[in-house]
């Protein structure tokens, strides 16, 4: 299928929601729609940030997954306690590929999975003393840790642990910073409101730590890295572009990231914001009491990453705006071979994109610059506010789809009939039994990094070997097999 039309589009979201009974399919015709150019703000053409239907197979996680997984996780020389049952601590450990330097076990804990391992016993009588004791435990066998999160699962809101008052006792006893997260699972909509409850405790408990301190010296040109997880590297790649620009970059967090990093971000002069979704809050907080300004940026592709260059760089002297446009001469060659050798086997191929935080905006430049054309997405956990950036992004009367179920997804995608399909690790398998090319967009898929002009190589590469591999000739999407075969076998049977 070529471009669709927007009585197409219209047409196509009319027809997956008539499976629905009539009050699901209000509930979900408010969360998909056609991009409109026209609109002002998002609002007026798509509902988000809503309670999600029981029984509508969402992909969303949870506020647990928000907080432990995205925002505090990554920050290497924390501990993380999981304070309830060990399931949510298990699968929540490893499994984003946040990239950092270190000795694990001895300096940096990212990849260890440190749990309350709650019992039966424990709903009963509570786990204070517990976790009390764990901390004490921690102390003894890891002595290097710099802090310790209480990251809550669900059972510690509905049986009531104290938990802020271990954190006060520990802190005192340790004289280290740990921090209470009341990140229950069951606290909001999806894991949108966990980023929001962990930014809280970063402002409460860890950022105003050296307020007081005038032993750092400050530069002209300092800024903070915020929101950029460093899944396979993202990271680094970014922060070579702006040490190469000049300035230099006193903190990222959470990827690669450390308490010390946290505590003084309050003392640059710009806060680059990568994953709005997650860290507007402190990022806002910061502006507010700090009079330090933030700023978005996107380095997926050449053509953002450039752009988001230079926005940076016209907040500080000519000195860096000279720098910047260096930088950018430096890699042009680079990146116009990388076109040139995969834009000819990319060109006009179509893809459908379905992720969180910022991907479903931030990637389209990158495929955009490979001759790609983005002809859905959507997001899990999205707000308004993220809308409002996609409907710029996109083509008009493109699909648009916010918390899609399952079967949703599927029908769309078996009547767009998109060449590629970007998504998370729970969609994948899916849509490679069906046929359809796809890349794990949430952490790469063991790849990476995918920031800046090295990361846009690898990601001219990533599509390239998954859409064109000859794996593909050997299945076929359900749409291209013989009806006439199928049914013949059916009568055979």
């Amino acid at each position: 299928m070529t471009v669709m039309t927007r009585e197409e589009t219209e047409a196509l979201i009319q027809e997956v929601l008539e499976i629905y009974p009539e009050k699901a399919k209000v509930d979900r015709a408010a969360h998909l729609a056609l991009n409109d150019h026209e609109a002002e703000q998002a609002k007026k053409c798509i509902t988000s940030n809503k309670k999600s239907l029981p029984g509508m197979m969402t992909i969303r996680g949870c506020a647990y997954a928000g907080s432990k997984g995205v925002v505090w996780g990554p920050i290497k020389d924390m501990i993380h306690i999981s304070h309830g049952p060990v399931g949510c601590g298990q699968y929540s450990r490893a499994g984003r590929r946040n990239y950092y330097i270190g000795t694990t076990g001895v300096n940096t804990f990212v990849t260890m999975n440190f749990t309350s391992d709650f019992q039966e016993k424990d709903i009963v009588f509570g786990g204070d003393k517990k976790l009390d004791t764990m901390i004490d435990e921690i102390e003894k066998l890891f002595p290097l840790n710099k802090g310790i999160t209480i990251q809550s699962e669900c059972p510690i809101g509905l049986i009531g642990d104290d938990i802020e008052a271990v954190a006060k006792k520990k802190n005192k006893e340790t004289g280290k910073t740990v921090v209470p997260v009341r990140c229950e699972g069951f606290r909001g909509v999806s894991q949108s409101l966990g980023h929001h409850i962990a930014n809280d405790a970063v402002r409460d408990w860890a950022l105003d730590a050296r307020d007081d301190d005038d032993s750092f010296a400050t530069t002209p040109y300092d800024v903070a890295i915020i929101g950029d997880y460093n899944i396979g590297g993202d990271a680094w790649s970014s922060r070579i572009l702006l040490e190469e620009m000049g300035l230099r970059v006193v903190a990222q967090w959470s990827g690669d990231g450390s308490i010390a990093e946290i505590e003084l971000t309050p003392k640059v002069k710009l806060n680059l914001v990568h994953c709005y979704r997650s860290m507007n809050y402190i990022s806002r907080h910061m502006e507010e009491k700090y009079d330090i300004p933030w700023i978005e940026y996107n380095f997926f592709g050449p053509t953002k990453t450039a752009e988001s260059m230079r926005k940076i760089a016209s907040h500080f002297d000519e000195s860096i705006q000279a720098k910047c446009e260096e930088v950018i001469a430096k890699y042009r060659t680079e990146w116009e071979q990388v076109i040139a050798k995969y834009r000819p086997r990319l060109e006009g191929k179509r893809v459908m994109l379905y992720v969180g935080g910022l991907r479903p905006r931030h990637v389209i430049g990158a495929y955009e610059d490979l001759g790609m054309d983005v002809v859905g997405t959507g997001y899990e956990f999205g707000h308004n506010d993220d809308y409002d950036r996609t409907i710029k992004e996109m083509g008009n009367a493109t699909l648009l789809y916010d918390d899609v179920t399952g079967y949703e997804f599927e029908e769309f995608v078996k009547k767009v009939k998109p060449d590629l399909i970007g998504s998370g690790i729970k969609e994948k398998y899916i849509f490679q039994k069906m046929g359809v090319p796809f890349r794990q967009m949430h952490s790469w898929d063991y790849s990476g990094p995918y920031h800046g002009f090295d990361g846009f190589a690898i990601f001219a590469r990533d599509m390239d070997m998954t859409l064109n591999n000859p794996c593909w000739a050997k299945l076929k999407a359900p749409w291209l097999k013989d009806e006439s075969a199928e049914e013949a076998l059916a009568a055979s049977a």
